[in-house]
C-alpha cells in the first residue's frame, strides 16, 4: 500500500518514514484495505499475490481468510515496510509469505487472486506494471485494484507546497502530475475501463466514499505517513518545523476540517484460455 510515486514508491524507505506510514494504519490504511478485501473476497485455500503490500493492511486479513491451506505472497519494494509487516504478522500465519521485491516484475504466476491496494501509482511504468499483475493471475483468476479517487487528499499537497521555504524549488512543483491519482480514473466507470484495457473481463468498479475529521495533528501525520513527505526533501528539523507551523496555519485559514480519502476499487477476471 502507498500513494505518491515518490517517497513511499522507492525501495529505500527509511525506518522513520515506514514508522510514520504505520501510524496511519488504524485511521487510513486498514479501513481502505478492508474495503478492498471485502470486494476481492479471498477464499479458503486460495493462492493470493498481495502486491505493494506495505506493512500488511490487506495481506494480513487476506491470510486469515485463505486459512492454513492457502498462500499469500505479500510483496513490497521497501525492506522497512516489509519488516513492519513481518512484525505485525508474528508467527501466527505460516500461510503468509513476505518478500522484498518489485511487485511490477514479480516472476511467479498462477494466483487465484492478485490484489494491489493503492500501489499501482508507485510503479515506474503504471500501465505496464498493472498489466504484469494481471498476468500473474491464473486464467479465470481475479484481480482487484484500488486507487485514490480524484480529489482525495486535497488540498494537503497544495498547502504543503505553499508552506515550503520561499526559495525552495518544490513550491511550484505540486501539480496534477504529482497527485496520487490516475488520469484515467476520474470515475468508477473510467477506472473500470482502464482496468479492462489491462486485459481483464467482467470488471466492476465502485467508489468507496470516506472522509476523515481533520485536526492539525492528523493532517501532519498524513503528510509524514504518505508520499507527500517527499516534498520535504532534505530539509533539516528546524526547517521542517517551520513548514509544519505554516502548513497548520494555512489549513486553519482555509477552514479545512474534513479530508476526502475516497477510493475506487475495481475487480475483474483474467479471461479463460481456450
Amino acid at each position: 500500500m502507498g500513494d505518491v510515486r515518490e517517497g513511499f514508491g522507492a525501495a529505500a524507505v527509511s525506518v522513520d518514514a515506514a514508522a510514520a506510514f504505520a501510524e496511519l494504519d488504524e485511521v487510513l490504511w486498514d479501513p481502505i484495505a478492508a474495503a478492498t478485501v471485502l470486494r476481492s473476497a479471498p477464499r479458503f485455500d486460495e493462492r493470493v499475490l498481495d502486491a505493494a503490500a506495505g506493512d500488511g493492511s490487506s495481506a494480513l486479513p487476506t491470510a486469515e481468510l485463505v486459512g492454513p491451506g492457502g498462500v499469500v505472497d505479500a510483496v513490497d519494494a521497501s525492506e522497512a515496510l516489509v519488516a513492519l509487516l513481518r512484525e505485525r504478522a508474528g508467527e501466527r500465519m505460516p500461510q503468509l509469505r513476505t518478500h522484498v521485491g518489485d511487485p511490477a516484475a514479480w516472476p511467479y504466476t498462477g494466483y487465484d487472486l492478485v490484489q494491489c491496494v493503492l500501489g499501482v501509482f508507485r510503479f515506474d511504468e503504471v500501465e505496464e506494471g498493472t498489466s504484469h499483475l494481471v498476468e500473474c493471475a491464473r486464467p479465470g483468476g481475479r484481480v482487484a485494484l484500488t486507487v485514490w479517487a480524484h480529489g482525495a487528499l486535497d488540498p494537503l499537497g497544495e498547502v504543503l507546497a505553499s508552506a515550503l521555504p520561499p526559495d525552495d524549488e518544490r513550491v511550484a512543483a505540486f501539480d496534477d502530475a504529482a497527485r496520487p491519482t490516475l488520469a484515467r480514473a476520474e470515475t468508477a466507470g473510467t477506472f473500470a475501463q482502464w482496468v479492462a484495457d489491462r486485459g481483464l473481463v467482467d470488471v466492476r468498479a465502485e467508489a468507496v466514499p470516506r472522509h476523515l475529521d481533520l485536526t492539525d495533528g492528523l493532517a501532519w501525520r498524513v503528510v509524514m505517513g504518505t508520499g507527500l513527505r517527499s516534498l520535504l526533501g532534505e530539509l533539516d528539523d528546524e526547517a521542517v518545523e517551520g513548514v509544519r507551523e505554516r502548513f497548520a496555519a494555512d489549513l486553519d485559514a482555509r477552514s479545512v476540517t474534513i479530508l476526502d480519502v475516497t477510493t475506487l476499487v475495481a475487480v475483474g477476471r483474467r479471461p479463460e484460455t481456450s
